[in-house]
């Protein structure tokens, strides 16, 4: 943010309009901000690539590759079109679409910090909580557009798969499709948030994206494995964010974890309903833990 964008906070009161001002201007920062686009662009590319393109290779060459094993030709060819959007688009979300998530919001929390922004905001602009709603809400407006982006992005891919292979361009059900991008966005915010924490956490975009990639890549995957010898280990991951994003997916697309075309990150460990809980609980927990942070902390 610009010496110039922060300052103009100072004349905004306590109360909506402050946090609309604050808003505002955390936006300005992040259309900006070309670490955010270049972040914005690896995750579409990532996910047009491991979505569609290699899968439409595979389907054209008539071989398998790591995540199409036990796949016919039909049924990876239908989840290319149009028709199958609903289940492909989530999918890449609880693993890698997290992950990056997570470094978005850490980045965008702890550069603040490092670059003394918060810093000028918190001492001569309106109150911690409206600053702090501000750069929430800025956030949640990021990722919403992400999960849009996304959408047409994976609409463009399997348009392109349908006119190639002659195929139907219909579209999946209205509901099916907004169910299907919903949680897309409740499990990328989920991770935005929690990379937010950590940023807010650590006050240093390097320190937390390394601690939000080791947990959410590493970490969890390893208790989930020792959770199959030891039974409380097991029943301590059901409450990780990870199970919780992992089996809302998992469970919206019907896809079993055990088989060896699955993708990674996706798990049946809860059920649809407390895994919606779940992700959920975390929405309020994680910006509540930042908030007190922010409030108790030095802004220095």
């Amino acid at each position: 943010m610009s010496a110039a964008t922060s300052l103009d906070l100072r004349a905004s009161a306590p109360g909506p309009s402050a946090v609309l001002n604050s808003t505002r201007a955390d936006l300005l920062r992040l259309r900006k901000w070309p670490a955010v686009w270049v972040t914005i662009g690896a995750w579409l590319a990532l996910n047009a690539m491991f979505a569609y393109l290699f899968n439409y290779v595979t389907y054209s060459s008539g071989t398998t590759n790591f995540s199409t094993q036990g796949e016919s030709r039909a049924e990876l060819l239908a989840g290319l079109l149009p028709s199958g959007l609903p289940a492909t688009l989530p999918q890449g979300m609880p693993l890698f679409g997290g992950a990056i998530m997570m470094v978005l919001g850490a980045i965008i929390a702890g550069n603040g910090y490092g670059w003394g922004t918060w810093k000028t905001v918190l001492t001569q602009g309106p109150s911690r909580t409206s600053t702090l709603a501000g750069s929430l809400s800025a956030t949640t407006v990021l990722i919403a557009g992400v999960a849009l982006a996304t959408l047409v992005t994976d609409y463009a891919m399997s348009l392109a798969v349908a006119l190639a292979e002659s195929r139907s361009t219909a579209l999946p059900g209205l509901g099916d499709l907004a169910q299907s991008v919903g949680v897309a966005f409740l499990v990328m915010e989920m991770w935005a948030m929690a990379g937010y924490l950590l940023g807010t956490l650590a006050r240093s975009p390097a320190v937390s994206v390394g601690l939000g990639l080791v947990w959410g890549l590493v970490i969890e995957q390893l208790l989930r494995g020792v959770g199959g010898s030891l039974a409380w280990v097991d029943t301590f991951t059901h409450f990780l964010p990870g199970t919780s994003a992992g089996s809302l997916v998992g469970q919206m697309v019907g896809v079993d974890p055990g088989t060896p075309d699955a993708t990674p990150g996706l798990l049946d460990a809860l059920s649809y309903d407390r895994a919606l809980l779940m992700v959920v609980a975390y929405l309020v927990l994680l910006p509540t833990l930042t908030w007190w942070l922010v409030r108790r902390r030095d802004v220095v």
